[in-house]
This record gives C-alpha cells, structure tokens and sequence, in this order.
C-alpha cells in the first residue's frame, strides 16, 4: 500500500521507499525512513497536501511525493 492511499486517523509503518535520487533523499531527510511509524492526521479538501505526524513532529507532504512511500497499515 501506499502513503497517498491511507485514510484520516490511519496509523502505518514505512516499508520503503521508492523513489531515487533528490525525491528519495528528500523524503529521507523528512525523517520517513524503513520502520518510521506515521499517523495521516488530515487531508486538504482537495486531497493535496497531507498532513502526517512523523517522529513526534507534523509533516505536510504533497500527494505525489506520498505516492512515492511504500507503508503497511497498523492495527
């Protein structure tokens, strides 16, 4: 699954990412990294941009650099 596809108030796990290059490292920098759990808080009314919270701080990613951020969802 990915991050672009999860619902309001889901919780997940990072799997991978699977982007290369300056996006790849963008979303490292961010802190979304292989195990990072991530909570979607809420969405534009649009759908763009999103708004996580990711290691204890809010992150707003746009819906195409979500697409990039492979997750499994938690129970």
């Amino acid at each position: 699954m990915l991050l672009d596809e999860l619902k309001i108030g889901e919780s997940a796990t990072v799997v991978a990412l699977l982007g290369e290059g300056k996006i790849r490292r963008r979303l490292l920098d961010m802190g979304l990294t292989p195990g990072a759990a991530v909570y979607l808080r809420k969405k534009a009314p649009l759908g763009d941009p999103i708004e996580l919270t990711v290691r204890g701080y809010e992150l707003s990613l746009r819906k195409d650099e979500a697409h990039y951020v492979e997750i499994q969802k938690r129970q």
